[in-house]
């Protein structure tokens, strides 16, 4: 199997600077192929610019210029190259199929943060001083970087990634050939409803509390992010102050972030180790949290009627925070390591329908937290109720596939 792997990299004073200049080269590469691609097309004769022929021209841009992009890894301007042909596949993808196109963009230096070697060994080695005792890594132009390797690295590396998240710089490995480590059976299986009150209710009954980690330093965020308005978006060179508002707030969201995917990670964890089985909801989280459309006012030209945007805000504010489609992802992933099985299931009105009768209403659900059915009478927690109806739905899956 395939696994990737992510360390934090301590690298010293020049060579921060170094990935910094790397990043900013790879930018500009990006951005001149995109600008050529542009000119191109716009030109009379309508003429197609292609990722093997802006590679074929590499070679003489190393050359013009050896102080910048004739520093780096050749493979990894390559890399740079096909994500940019990629861009474009996907656009012309979507004009096909009808879609919102989204024109490839150029890329501002500070929205650029991630440079690939596509083979370990060609412009990057990992694990670059076997005969020491502390782990680095490699890279042209840059040179033996520090790596915090925090657990052991299985199988054959295959990419080695760059990429920088805020002022911290972390290696990303790609990893093929991944032994598996199967945990050992439990006979259980369980069901989970995702919810925001409450993080996830089992259906054995157990709740998860929801950390709200972007609640909990709401205050701080929102003072870091008006600070920040208050200098100018578009300026050529930011001020010391500028620069340190934007740090702050790429801080706060970062520490958010990590603690998320912290929280994540241990929750699935014990889901894994505990269970043969884990049954969810499919849930469509770009759906869900989509912003209500406006309502046009028919008796009065140009005016809207309130559609409760305020109020669906709050709510996608919630469920953004909650981080459902990260931690399934998660989920997944450590269950298809540890052998266990995660079976997706419709998500319809699991809410809504009494576990002991079957019976579906909206008036089941009497408030957020309590449900009791109309036809039998049936009461218990609606998180439960939902958790429970996931666990049976998953196990007519299972018999239809038997």
């Amino acid at each position: 199997m395939i696994r990737a792997y992510k360390f934090l990299l301590r690298p010293t004073a020049r060579q921060t600077v170094a990935l910094g200049e790397m990043l900013r080269d790879h930018c500009s590469l990006y951005n001149g192929a995109l600008q050529e691609r542009r000119d191109a097309y716009r030109h009379t004769s309508k003429t197609t610019v292609r990722y093997g022929d802006q590679s074929a021209q590499l070679k003489e841009i190393r050359a013009f210029d050896p102080e910048r992009q004739g520093r780096w890894s050749f493979s990894s301007q390559q890399a740079t190259l096909r994500r940019l042909d990629k861009a474009f596949q996907a656009f012309f993808r979507r004009v096909k199929a009808g879609q919102t196109p989204g024109y490839p963009r150029f890329k501002g230096v500070g929205h650029f943060d991630t440079v690939t070697f596509p083979k370990d060994g060609d412009g990057c080695r990992w694990d670059s001083t076997p005969h020491d005792a502390q782990t680095r890594v490699r890279l042209q132009g840059v040179g033996h970087i520090r790596v915090h390797q925090h657990r052991p690295v299985q199988g054959c590396v295959k990419t080695i990634s760059v990429k920088r998240e805020g002022n911290r710089w972390y290696i990303v490995l790609s990893c093929d050939n991944v032994p598996a480590e199967e945990l050992p059976p439990t006979g259980a299986v369980v069901g989970i409803d995702m919810g925001v009150a409450r993080f996830l209710t089992t259906s054995d009954g157990e709740h998860v509390a929801n950390p709200r980690f972007l609640t909990a330093t709401a205050e701080e965020t929102a003072e870091a992010q008006r600070h920040l308005a208050t200098f100018p978006k578009r300026t050529r060179q930011r001020t010391k102050r500028h620069r340190a508002a934007a740090r702050k707030v790429a801080e706060l969201h970062g520490k958010i972030r990590r603690q998320r995917a912290d929280f994540h990670h241990k929750t699935a964890r014990a889901l894994v180790t505990d269970h043969d089985v884990i049954a969810h909801e499919r849930l469509n989280t770009a759906g869900m949290t989509k912003s209500p459309a406006p309502k046009a006012d028919p008796e009065q030209p140009g005016s809207f009627l309130p559609n409760g945007a305020a109020a669906k805000a709050g709510l996608n504010r919630s469920i953004l925070d909650a981080g459902w489609a990260q931690f399934l992802g998660i989920l997944a992933n450590k269950a298809e390591s540890a052998g266990r099985l995660t079976i997706p299931v419709d998500a319809r009105n699991t809410s809504r329908t009494c576990p002991d009768c079957g019976h579906v209403a909206k008036e089941n659900r009497a408030t957020q937290a309590r449900f009791q059915c109309t036809a039998c009478g049936f009461a218990a927690n609606a998180d439960y109720v939902g958790a429970t109806n996931v666990l049976n739905r998953a196990g007519l899956a299972l018999c239809a596939t038997a």
